[in-house]
């Protein structure tokens, strides 16, 4: 993997990419979730190397993309990383995202559509207004106090707990909250939240017209992601993979079995697009 740095006005993107890629070979993108780098998917990029083309980056605002301005909206990150795909020549790439990850590529399909083979969502939910309350949105945009009243050792320990169940996913998660300040990590998570309740309350139909991978763990207890999976599932006949005592990091806590269905997907979109190209061999 090769560190690129990509620049913009409000600051440096910092992206990781297979070098040499593949031409032959699909590319996968993948997005980590909010406060988090891309160290969340030390294990996917670990397990896809050779396999596919494999883009990580760590969002503006996050990780080695700092400093960089905090007045950002999903959009904005959605078109900066069209812009760092443009720039690799990445054209229809599957995007994978993890929570704030996976928002932040349904932004991306609803502003260029026909720019993605497909969507895989960990502990993800849609962005579709349906599935919120208005004081479900409303609280996303009002988080700062709550975040302040916390002693850092404290927000620590339940920022790692609260998102992984494994002894690793803990680890990860830690090692990656101690890269910031309170006040820093602070702004972010809730700057992060009032991003997501306003791009949920665009105007956008965030109708996702690409095959659709859905994974949820079962002990995810960030907001209400089960109970938005859930409703996700009913309204759109997508199957939600549930990983047994996996929480919010699914991919961290049961790293084996969300590679393999990542993994199982890719080779359906593959499967599939070459059944498009070539249908008198079928």
């Amino acid at each position: 993997m090769d560190k690129r740095i990509f620049a913009t006005p409000s600051g440096e993107i910092a992206y990781w990419i297979s070098d040499p890629a593949d031409s032959e070979r699909p590319w996968l993108v993948f997005l980590p979730g909010l406060t988090a780098d891309h160290r969340l998917f030390e294990k996917q990029i670990e397990y896809f190397e050779g396999k596919a083309n494999v883009l990580v980056w760590d969002a503006p605002s996050h990780g080695q993309s700092r400093p960089f301005a905090l007045d950002w909206t999903l959009s904005d990150l959605a078109r900066w990383l069209k812009e760092i795909l443009d720039a690799e020549g990445i054209t229809v790439p599957i995007l994978i995202g993890q929570s704030l990850g996976g928002y932040i590529a349904q932004v991306y399909m609803e502003l260029f559509p026909g720019a993605a083979r497909g969507f895989v969502s960990i502990d993800s939910c849609s962005l579709q207004r349906k599935y919120y309350t208005s004081w479900e949105l409303f609280l996303l945009k009002h988080t700062k106090l709550m975040y302040l009243s916390i002693p850092w050792k404290t927000l620590i320990k339940l920022g790692s707990s609260g998102t992984a169940t494994s002894p690793y996913g803990q680890q990860v998660m830690r090692e990656m909250m101690l890269d910031y300040g309170k006040q820093e990590y602070c702004d972010l998570a809730t700057h992060g939240y009032k991003a997501l309740a306003e791009a949920v309350e665009e105007d956008f139909t965030y109708n996702i017209d690409y095959p659709v991978l859905l994974i949820c763990g079962e002990k995810d207890g960030a907001g209400s992601a089960k109970r938005y999976n859930r409703e996700w599932e009913r309204c759109t006949g997508h199957k939600v993979h549930w990983i047994e005592c996996a929480g919010h990091n699914s991919n961290c806590d049961a790293p084996d079995i969300v590679n393999d269905l990542i993994a199982r997907f890719v080779d359906e979109v593959i499967a599939e697009d070459d059944r498009e190209r070539r249908p008198d061999e079928y």
